[in-house]
């Protein structure tokens, strides 16, 4: 048994998830055949505060790891619920194959995933803006099947969306936001409200609710790979073109950082359209921006309270405590959050929100 007193907290983690992904691997039926031999892992470096990734080297497999759920699910319910969103989004033809799954396990808390490794680079932006429009567009115009389960389709998806920024809007008050700040976000929450009592609804088809611009690769041909797609969803298209714009998603990933100007978003807009077979989202596009603002905004309140909480240590459920990440990670989310709550960065936002909406009417 080796010694594990003066390692760092990060690295003794990582070590023990490596030893259960060995363990698992290596009494697979199928996956343990083929390996056939020593099982060589390496660990990438740690980007997301929702899983760990490591490449099962001589193969072209990498395992996600799960940290934690971010929609509050069991260990097995969230790999379930991440294995139908492959599996979902596969006739689309850019995210990763999903290989196998590993069942949770007394060595490996939390299972994992085996899916394809995406040989392929960050995203550029503004560059690969196209790219990642008609990758989400392959996603929005698949047929939603008769049976949507385990996915969530809400029945009315803009209502359920109001309901999770309030949930998470109940952090605000101990997010220590300044006045200017609170003021700004609580009238986009009353904006939302008035939205939802009118009897409009956006159209809805399969989305990933996690396309920031981070969460593609670019491969040798041009084609954008979307590799994260643990919390998809039935919902409305305009929330994804959202989430791959927005200043909040932009200048979140340090690979892919930049500054979108207003009319390299409308263009951003167009090309999305352009693609046969997305459903018209016409008039939605800037009212669902605030909408996906309002959620990341209250994302950022949620994780400032939660992140200080003790460690839950336990597979199940949410866990946004620091140690479950690396602390260069944690560092780097805590500097996000805090600038995304400024005063002058939430009045920036709603600026080119009107700004946006000058130009697409809606």
């Amino acid at each position: 048994m080796s010694d594990t007193t003066n390692t760092p907290p990060a690295t003794a983690r990582l070590a023990g998830i490596c030893a259960g992904l060995r363990h698992a691997l290596a009494g697979h039926p199928v996956l343990a055949a083929a390996l056939s031999g020593a099982i060589d892992l390496v660990p990438m470096r740690d980007k997301g505060l929702a899983h760990d990734h490591i490449r099962i080297a001589s193969t072209g497999w990498l395992a996600r790891v799960p940290k934690q759920s971010q929609m509050g699910l069991t260990a097995a319910a969230n790999l379930a619920y991440q294995a139908a969103c492959f599996r979902r989004a596969a006739a689309g033809g850019h995210v990763p194959q999903l290989l196998d799954v590993l069942a949770p396990s007394v060595s490996l808390p939390h299972g994992a995933l085996i899916v394809e490794v995406i040989d392929g680079r960050p995203a550029r932006l503004p560059h690969d803006l196209p790219a990642i429009a008609r990758a989400l567009a392959a996603l929005h115009a698949l047929p939603r099947p008769a049976i949507t389960a385990p996915l969530q389709a809400p029945a009315d998806p803009l209502a359920a969306l109001r309901d999770e920024v309030a949930t998470q809007g109940a952090y605000l008050a101990g997010a220590g936001l300044d006045h200017a700040t609170r003021a700004l976000i609580d009238r986009a929450l009353a904006a939302l409200l008035a939205l939802c009592t009118a009897s409009a609804r956006p159209p809805i088809c399969l989305i990933s609710f996690d396309a920031h611009p981070g969460n593609f690769l670019l491969r040798a041909d041009g084609s954008a790979v979307l590799v994260d797609l643990e919390k998809g969803r039935y919902g409305a298209p305009s929330l994804d073109l959202a989430h791959a714009t927005l200043y909040t998603s932009t200048t979140w990933d340090l690979e892919s950082r930049a500054e979108l100007t207003v009319a390299e978003i409308a263009a951003f807009y167009a090309a999305w359209a352009a693609v046969p077979g997305v459903p018209d989202a016409t008039g939605w596009h800037v009212a669902l921006r605030r909408a996906m603002w309002l959620w990341s905004v209250t994302w950022c309140a949620k994780w400032r309270v939660l992140s200080a909480a003790p460690q839950q240590n336990s597979a199940d459920g949410e866990d946004w405590s620091a140690d479950s990440s690396d602390s260069a990670l944690i560092a780097h989310v805590r500097e996000r959050v805090d600038h995304y709550l400024s005063p002058a960065v939430v009045a920036r936002c709603l600026d080119e929100f009107a700004a946006l909406e000058r130009l697409l009417g809606g």
